[in-house]
């Protein structure tokens, strides 16, 4: 399951409520008592572009990869039908799409095709230590020499650049921590760490 924050602990909440609804019901449905879920679910935060794409072609092809349909698009279950247009049920297509292009068409066409490769990427969202967004806000107040972070907008370009790669490269911020921290669009920021 991919879901999108609107709040910091917006997913707490969201599992909280339909594993306790969940439970509930599975408990009266089968006239049982106790714990049905073992262990906490598992949330991780996306931060990167890639690990978006990946995650997002991971959802829609596991029921292929499980032997369950042969293609993608057969799976009624998935919400793959509603970002290629043909059904609209319960997914927010706008902030996928949104990433891909800025026109629906476009988007949509490069949906298609990131789902057209098999997922191979092998890599865990984990496997890179980030800092906490109050830590990197502290890096850039530090190197800023005590200015807010959002005043780095307002730096010329190449040494607002600078720092960003140096943000990026050295203390391993992700471009999504940046964002959020300084205010300066991903885009912008993504075209300053190239």
């Amino acid at each position: 399951m991919f879901i999108k924050e609107n709040e910091m602990g917006d997913i707490t909440k969201i599992m909280l409520k339909l594993l306790t609804n969940y439970v509930g019901w599975y408990n009266r449905e089968y006239q049982r008592s106790g714990s049905l879920v073992g262990n906490r679910y598992k949330s991780e935060p996306v931060e990167e572009e890639r690990y978006l794409f990946a995650l997002t072609r991971y959802i829609h092809q596991n029921p292929v990869k499980a032997g369950l349909v042969e293609k993608v698009e057969e799976y009624c279950w998935s919400s793959y039908g509603e970002y290629i247009g043909k059904t609209k049920e319960l997914t927010d297509t706008y902030f996928m799409l949104g990433v891909l292009s800025p026109k629906n068409k476009k988007a949509i066409e490069i949906f298609k095709e990131l789902h057209n490769e098999p997922e191979t990427e092998n890599f865990k969202p984990t496997d890179r230590k980030t800092l906490t967004d109050e830590q990197v806000k502290r890096k850039i107040t530090t190197i800023l020499k005590g200015e807010e972070p959002h005043s780095i907008g307002l730096k010329p370009k190449t040494e607002r650049d600078g720092i960003f790669k140096c943000l990026r490269e050295k203390h391993r911020s992700t471009i999504g921590q940046l964002e959020r921290v300084t205010g300066i669009s991903r885009g912008i920021i993504a075209r300053c760490i190239k």
